[in-house]
């Protein structure tokens, strides 16, 4: 099989294998208007086997979302057929709008204008908490 390069884009490497669908979704990837490419199950020295996406066209990317999902991706920005930046990711601080809150008393059920916001309690067990009402949010991955 072969994949072209990108001349100018964004490559999201190092994906967990079988998560690639779930984060082109996430990031509404089908509203852009260039090529997207989808490598699932791409054999990895480092994971075994990993999930790669390749965006042919720059856009606005949300890094904390990605965090969120999983802190392991790499994202390099491609510019003139070569990489020009590589960012790695980490846990963000406060999520919003990403996941809901479960809990029925939370405000957040009756109060729907409210943004979802979730604050990391604790980062080695990767654990969210509703800022509204403390309940641990549902762990992504």
């Amino acid at each position: 099989m072969i994949i072209d390069s990108i001349k100018n884009g964004i490559v999201l490497d190092h994906i967990k294998a079988g998560m690639c669908m779930e984060i082109y979704n996430i990031l509404n990837l089908e509203s852009l208007e260039c090529s997207v490419a989808i490598l699932k199950n791409v054999p990895s020295d480092k994971m075994g086997r990993k999930d790669i996406i390749k965006v042919a066209d720059m856009f606005d990317i949300d890094l904390d979302v990605l965090g969120y999902i999983d802190p392991n991706i790499t994202v390099n920005i491609i510019k003139d057929g070569a990489l020009a930046e590589k960012r790695k990711l980490e846990l963000p601080s406060l999520i919003k709008d990403v996941i809901k809150c479960k809990n029925p008393r939370c405000i957040t059920s009756t109060e729907h204008e409210l943004q979802h916001i979730f604050r990391l309690a604790d980062k080695e067990k990767r654990v969210y908490r509703c800022i509204y009402c403390d309940s641990k949010a549902k762990t992504h991955s």
